[in-house]
């Protein structure tokens, strides 16, 4: 094959997807999934991610076999197809391109240890398909040090190859903000790195040719992969902070919020604010630095005990509820309780390490009958991930002795609380987001 970019992009998810669509506009994209009902969804123009934008995608996809014949071609010079995105589900595909980027997720386990199995199976994939001058790239979040040592010696293994003389690596951490339609892909700078000088300046001008923000070339791919983890261990760590703070001024009768604005008046004040932390990213991340950390015979102590902070928010947040409850004299067993929001994050579908979830378990654990309501999660997603099933429309029906606020959809801003809440009902507002008067008590 001739050495035109021919780029697949592994995982199409949060990361992958806009990704992919960016790449297509220039060059010849393979969007590769296992998860054959996404792909199905995506050639029907469905992205249940939210993240695309469905006219951009429908410009570049070429679900057209041509679009393979042109890839796989010897010589291309009279390709039909310039560029383009077709969507796949089979790992021979993939043989036709010669730039494999890996956006899988990297989760934790239960023992709060990195999980790299999707990791590895998406490198195993493309070891099978490895050719000599190739180029693999990694977006999904690591440790430093994962991409050379865990990942790599896979590669070599299963292909036959040798790192560094017939294949390359490089490592450029993706920084992708989901739900935000601001801040998107093209628009936030990108670190990139690569195994060589030359390669890392290959990386470097292929991102740099998508990316209109510009990019910044570490001097190596471990230190790529640390930006990465610091970036959400540092504000993993400030959200622990403020949480600590509302647990101690809860204490002393103190809204916390009241404190933070006081606070703020001051110019060089971190505007920071108490709530419940997850998601793929700054939940997961500090692990992944700590797992590093203790490998190398050192124990992270401020790392984990940001971590140990922000994890008891939920139950804090739940025992709250409850006392408050019982202060008005309203039994707990059977009281119909309203959580609002199952996602981890306002105004996305992102149901990944939510916070909120813990909030429900804990509320069921003291006997409520517990609603979730959430106009934007997925109810299959839900039902699938935790088990529960969640309403996506608002019973106005119904009466609620608790009203739990976990989420800040745009959408509870419009919702007629009064109408909702029971007579000596109570509301919480654990996002700060509703009328301080309106609410019996808020994080």
């Amino acid at each position: 094959m001739g050495s035109k970019n021919r780029i697949a992009i592994i995982g199409l998810g949060y990361v992958g997807l806009p990704l992919a669509i960016a790449f297509a506009r220039q060059y010849q994209v393979i969007g590769f999934d296992t998860d054959n009902q996404r792909i199905n969804d995506l050639k029907a123009g469905i992205d249940r991610t939210l993240e695309a934008d469905l006219e951009e995608m429908e410009a570049v996809v070429k679900n057209d076999i041509g679009f393979l014949e042109d890839l796989g071609a010897t010589n291309n010079i009279h390709s039909r197809f310039r560029s383009g995105l077709f969507f796949s589900q089979d790992h021979n595909h993939l043989r036709y391109c010669n730039i494999f980027i890996v956006t899988v997720p990297t989760p934790i386990d239960q023992f709060r240890s990195p999980d790299l199995r999707p990791l590895i199976a998406a490198t195993k994939a493309i070891g099978k398909v490895l050719n000599k001058g190739d180029i693999v790239i990694y977006e999904s979040t690591v440790y430093p040090g994962c991409t050379e040592e865990e990942c790599v010696p896979v590669l070599e293994e299963v292909s036959g190859l040798k790192f560094n003389q017939d294949f390359f690596v490089g490592y450029s951490p993706e920084r992708v903000n989901p739900g935000d339609k601001i801040n998107t892909l093209a628009k936030i700078r990108k670190v990139t790195s690569g195994s060589t000088p030359e390669i890392a300046d290959k990386v470097d001008n292929l991102y740099r040719s998508v990316i209109r923000a510009g990019t910044y070339k570490a001097p190596s791919i471990k230190v790529a992969e640390a930006s990465k983890s610091i970036e959400n261990a540092q504000r993993d760590l400030n959200i622990s902070f403020v949480n600590e703070l509302a647990l101690i001024f809860d204490r002393l009768g103190i809204d916390t919020h009241e404190v933070l604005e006081a606070a703020a008046t001051k110019w060089n004040f971190l505007p920071f604010k108490p709530g419940l932390v997850g998601g793929h990213c700054i939940g997961v991340d500090p692990y992944y630095l700590a797992h590093k950390a203790e490998q190398c015979g050192y124990t992270p102590n401020v790392l984990l005990s940001g971590r140990k902070v922000n994890e008891q928010m939920a139950r804090f947040i739940a025992e709250k509820v409850v006392k408050i409850m019982t202060h008005r004299g309203i039994p707990l067993k059977g009281a119909k309780a309203l959580l609002l929001g199952i996602t981890f994050k306002e105004n996305c579908p992102d149901i990944r390490n939510t916070g909120a979830i813990e909030i429900y378990r804990e509320l069921v654990q003291f006997g409520l009958d517990v609603t979730i309501f959430d106009p934007w999660a997925s109810p299959n997603e839900v039902l699938q991930s935790y088990g529960i099933e969640i309403e996506r429309t608002l019973n106005h029906g119904e009466a609620y002795q608790a009203i739990i606020v976990a989420v800040a959809h745009q959408e509870f801003l419009d919702i007629d609380f009064s109408a909702l809440k029971a007579n000596n009902g109570i509301i919480f507002d654990t996002k700060a987001i509703l009328n301080r008067e309106l609410v019996d008590g808020r994080l």
